[in-house]
């Protein structure tokens, strides 16, 4: 099964970045890949959320349980229901300084055996790209919005 993981430094510290990535409802607003997410159910330290997706022209859907690790900085998720058989990882948020790195690792799986060959090294670099511009997005509407 395919791992991506990426990173990217951003200025500030990882509470202020960290409750940004709590807002998952806003993330289509400067996330272009996203059509929409919504939280369906939310409990103590955790939501569900129902995501639309686009990549690489074609449209994903799947709701994810998040789990929320505020004294960590972390927040994982786990793909509930969707269109692919496995859909999880985590954003980490680290301090390094006046910076904070923020890693988001993706696991994913087709669930199409006869296919992976085939799809996997397509799909994770696909994924890697979107990743990337979703920590680029990340980063552009943190800085550019400044911290109060």
């Amino acid at each position: 099964m395919p791992l991506v993981e990426v990173q990217e430094t951003i200025e500030g510290r990882p509470d202020e970045i960290y409750n940004l990535l709590k807002d998952m409802e806003s993330y289509p607003k400067f996330m272009p890949s996203l059509n929409d997410v919504r939280v369906v159910e939310q409990g103590d330290g955790w939501t569900i959320t129902a995501w639309d997706a686009v990549l690489n022209g074609q449209s994903f859907k799947w709701q994810e349980r998040d789990e929320f690790m505020e004294d960590d900085y972390r927040i994982r998720y786990t793909q509930t229901e969707g269109d692919l058989k496995k859909f999880e990882g985590e954003w980490r948020l680290e301090q390094n300084g006046e910076q904070t790195v923020v890693r988001l690792t993706v696991d994913f799986d087709f669930g199409v055996p006869m296919l992976s060959g085939l799809l996997n090294p397509v799909a994770k670099l696909k994924l890697k790209q979107n990743s990337e511009s979703m920590l680029k997005a990340v980063k552009q509407r943190f800085e550019g919005r400044g911290r109060t």
